[in-house]
């Protein structure tokens, strides 16, 4: 008797957990075969991404429908459905079982128009000259059975085009430029292209820099100094570079001078229209103790591909005064010596820059250098 009191009671147990169980399914292949896929596409510092499932061209009983995708399995215009609440005026899903969904982590432009960050159900009106492209705020329902244009956040018209054949539904990121990008939903031998298009994404670049600098990475001069830089060569945010650039040198506990920031805050003084603190700062850093023969060679050439000869002698030079003989120093004495039309101290340099040359390609190109001074011609640089 105590034996089936036991047994009783380890069932009335499993009896009360059943109510918890009930609704966990078991984790099994997609409906249909259609893999769930996500390409994600970068623009600037945004990031956008497509989440779908991808059907065959070959239908899972192995009908082969090449060239009866579109217009016949996906009938162009709005559709009726019995199942769902859309009724009659059912869109395509743009992919099969749940939504495909659309993501972009910052306000993007679709062809043109503004949408604002977040997730997206995507849907479609497939026309044979044009399709309608859907952008809903509903993003977690099963296919189009559901839709309803009142949650629409957006809707674009495109041009689809003749594209090689691709047996498995597919999107795509392509014609990819810094502010914009194109994803193609291909399938069949058609494609479907929609532009995303980010405005001013070099703003967003240094707002997100902005934030960076107040968290973890604010911690080193490194971080300062790489961001007054991008500033820097973009030619945004000029002033604020220059306090970033004055951090990475002078600010307490994390500021360093050395070469790189006071030469960084050297270009942010001039970028800001401060001439004389630039040229004092530029000395600074030239004289300093941990400037490289690389970096001061660096520079040198950097000041020779702006047109200004006279200020890059003078820095070869003192390259060649204070690295004597170490690379690449003699390479730049050649280019001062050729420079100021010494082809015979020219000719002398690129010889003993050759002897040491560390790689092949270095050897290469200066052994053009030497034939060509041994040869009487001018080396223009």
């Amino acid at each position: 008797m105590k034996v089936r009191v036991a047994v009783l009671g380890a069932a009335v147990l499993v009896l009360s957990q059943a109510p918890e169980l009930q609704g966990q399914r078991m984790t099994l292949p997609p409906s249909g075969g259609n893999q769930r896929s996500t390409v994600t596409q970068a623009i600037g510092p945004v990031e956008v991404s497509v989440s779908y499932s991808g059907p065959s061209v070959v239908a899972p009983d192995g009908t082969d429908r090449r060239g009866k995708v579109w217009g016949e399995l996906v009938k162009y215009g709005l559709q009726k459905d019995a199942y769902g609440t859309c009724g009659d005026q059912c869109p395509w899903r743009a992919g099969a079982n749940e939504n495909t969904v659309f993501r972009a982590s910052h306000p993007v432009l679709v062809e043109g128009k503004p949408l604002a960050a977040g997730a997206y159900g995507v849907h479609m009106i497939p026309g044979a000259e044009e399709f309608t492209v859907i952008f809903s705020r509903n993003s977690t329902s099963w296919g189009s059975y559901f839709y309803d244009a009142r949650e629409d956040a957006l809707r674009v018209q495109v041009k689809p085009r003749k594209a090689p054949f691709t047996p498995w539904l597919t999107y795509e990121f392509v014609e990819r430029r810094p502010d914009r990008a194109t994803v193609v939903l291909r399938w069949d031998e058609l494609e479907v292209p929609v532009t995303v298009a980010v405005e001013n994404p070099t703003s967003l670049w240094v707002e997100s820099l902005g934030k960076e600098l107040r968290g973890q990475r604010g911690g080193t001069w490194q971080s300062w100094d790489e961001a007054a830089q991008f500033c820097l060569r973009e030619k945004v945010n000029l002033p604020e570079a220059l306090r970033w650039a004055e951090y990475a040198a002078h600010a307490a506990y994390v500021g360093t001078e050395n070469f790189e920031t006071l030469s960084t805050l050297a270009d942010a003084q001039a970028a800001n229209g401060l001439a004389d603190e630039s040229k004092k700062t530029m000395q600074l850093a030239l004289n300093h103790p941990s400037a490289t023969p690389g970096e001061l060679h660096m520079y040198a050439r950097q000041l020779q591909t702006q047109g200004k000869t006279r200020e890059a002698v003078a820095v070869f030079q003192l390259n060649g005064k204070r690295y004597p003989g170490v690379w690449p120093v003699n390479v730049g004495l050649a280019r001062a010596a050729a420079a100021s039309g010494n082809s015979k101290d020219a000719l002398k340099y690129a010889k003993a820059a050759l002897a040491q040359a560390p790689d092949d390609a270095n050897r290469a190109n200066l052994k053009k250098v030497v034939e060509m001074l041994e040869a009487g011609k001018e080396w223009k640089q």
